[in-house]
C-alpha cells in the first residue's frame, strides 16, 4: 500500500463491506461530508469527489509542510525527528486520520441503524496521481461514476459530487485541465455519451 506523501495528489476510494450501503438515506450524505471535513480538511485539499450508495471516490492533495504545520497540530510533534523518521511517522499520521474518519462515521452509522461491525472494507485504496493527463481523466472518471453504476442517467441529476462546482471552486486547475466552463461541461458530456471511451478511461485509471 502506498504511503501518503506531502504535497501529492491521490485517488482515494473505498467500498461498503459486503452487500451493505454506506448511505441508506439522503441525510447520510451530508453527515458523511461533515465528518469528512472535520478529519480530512486539516491534512488535505479536496479537489474532486463523488459519493454513491455503496462506495465513494476522492481526489485529494495532501498539504505541504507549511500548511500541515498551520492546520494539523499533530504535525508539530514531529519536529525533533530525523528526516526518515519524520516521513514514516507523518505517513502513519496521515493514514490514521483517514482511519479515524471512517471509524467516526461507522460508529455513528451503526448507532443510528442498530448494526454492528465494520462498514467499510478494511484498507482504503490510494493511488498517487503522477501527471496532468492522469488528473484530467481521473476527474472525468470520478464524476461519471454514478452513471456507470446506474445510479443516474444524467450528471446534472446526481447531487453528491463535485461536478457541479469544481470549475468554480478550483478555477485555476479547471482552466489548466479543461479550458473554459463550456469546455469543462463538454468534456464530461462527450465521455458520458460514449461509454466505450469511459470504460477505456476506467482501465487507464485502474492500471496506470
Amino acid at each position: 500500500m502506498e504511503n501518503l506523501q506531502i504535497n501529492q495528489y491521490y485517488h482515494i476510494y473505498n467500498h461498503a463491506n459486503g452487500d451493505d450501503n454506506l448511505f441508506r438515506e439522503a441525510k447520510n450524505y451530508p453527515f458523511f461530508l461533515s465528518k469528512y471535513h472535520i478529519h480530512i480538511d486539516p491534512i488535505a485539499e479536496t479537489i474532486a469527489w463523488c459519493l454513491m450508495p455503496n462506495h465513494f471516490h476522492l481526489l485529494v492533495r495532501i498539504k505541504d509542510e507549511e500548511e500541515l504545520e498551520r492546520d494539523f497540530p499533530k504535525f508539530r510533534t514531529l519536529e525533533n525527528l530525523s528526516s526518515e523518521e519524520k516521513q514514516l511517522q507523518l505517513s502513519y499520521l496521515l493514514s490514521k486520520q483517514f482511519a479515524n474518519f471512517f471509524s467516526s462515521y461507522t460508529q455513528s452509522f451503526n448507532k443510528v441503524y442498530q448494526r454492528r461491525g465494520s462498514l467499510f472494507l478494511k484498507n482504503f485504496k490510494r493511488k498517487e496521481v503522477e501527471d496532468q493527463n492522469y488528473l484530467f481523466h481521473l476527474i472525468l472518471y470520478i464524476h461519471l461514476n454514478p452513471i456507470k453504476h446506474g445510479f443516474t442517467n444524467e450528471l446534472t441529476e446526481w447531487e453528491w459530487s463535485s461536478f457541479h462546482h469544481l470549475n468554480s471552486q478550483q478555477p485555476k486547475l479547471s482552466s489548466e485541465l479543461f479550458g473554459t466552463t463550456t469546455d469543462y461541461l463538454n468534456h464530461h458530456q462527450e465521455k458520458r455519451d460514449c461509454f466505450k471511451e469511459y470504460l477505456h478511461i476506467e482501465n487507464q485509471i485502474l492500471t496506470l
